[in-house]
């Protein structure tokens, strides 16, 4: 049985409709309006999920949001804040999510008032546990930043700044198929040791020449499979 996971990314959503010279509101809602007539299994963001964090912010990003009926997976970001997220979306904070024989494995690279990502040594440890005791044949890494070296017109100073430290765990489990990742505003796509390392669109806006905004949608197949397709409205 295959299944099937949409990624959204950096939505940035604020208390007023524009932020970062878009009308974030409306980009999200032509999104989620998409989605909401695609079968999915799961949808996942991957962080920044509002732009300044405030409660009123996920108050209205839970609106945006509610015609999608499907289990909701959320990986907090560097724009957001930490107890208003936990806060408005408890339910869909997540360490480990099973989806038959995958798993999606979040990990938080987030620093406090910092833009670039850093895994902390008790991230790493907890990472290395949840890798340790997965009984599923497949695994997903997903995180806010990107962790290898976008090739393009992004500041790779503002990723994850130590990603040796990452891989030097994730290298020592054969069942990671790919790792997910935001924060860059932009669609990639790139290979190391066999692992696809993906990164998804911006619901606001992308930070290089791409016009549109976009999504990432997967199909997780039994055999460890995977397929990426990234939509564009």
């Amino acid at each position: 049985m295959n299944h099937s996971l949409i990624q959204i990314s950096d939505c940035h959503i604020d208390d007023n409709e524009y932020s970062m010279g878009v009308n974030t509101h409306i980009n999200l809602k032509k999104i989620i309006s998409r989605i909401s007539h695609i079968n999915i299994d799961v949808l996942l963001i991957t962080g920044d999920l509002t732009h300044k964090g405030s409660i009123t912010s996920y108050k209205t990003l839970q609106q945006i949001l509610y015609p999608i009926q499907t289990k909701l997976l959320i990986i907090p970001g560097n724009h957001d804040n930490k107890n208003n997220l936990s806060t408005t979306f408890s339910k869909n904070l997540f360490s480990q999510y099973t989806l038959g024989k995958w798993e999606i494995i979040n990990i938080n690279s987030v620093q406090v008032s910092k833009i670039s990502g850093f895994l902390t040594k008790d991230e790493l440890i907890k990472l290395e546990l949840n890798l340790a005791k997965s009984i599923v044949q497949y695994i997903l890494i997903a995180l806010h930043h990107p962790t290898v070296p976008m090739n393009s017109t992004w500041d790779d100073s503002l990723s994850l700044k130590n990603p040796e430290a990452l891989f030097n765990v994730l290298d020592k489990y054969h069942k990671i198929q790919a790792i997910l990742f935001g924060h860059a505003h932009q669609a990639a796509e790139f290979r190391r040791l066999g692992v696809k390392i993906i990164s998804c669109p911006s619901t606001a806006l992308q930070f290089n020449n791409e016009t549109r905004i976009g999504f990432n949608y997967y199909t997780l197949y039994d055999n460890g499979q995977l397929t990426i397709n990234t939509k564009w409205i």
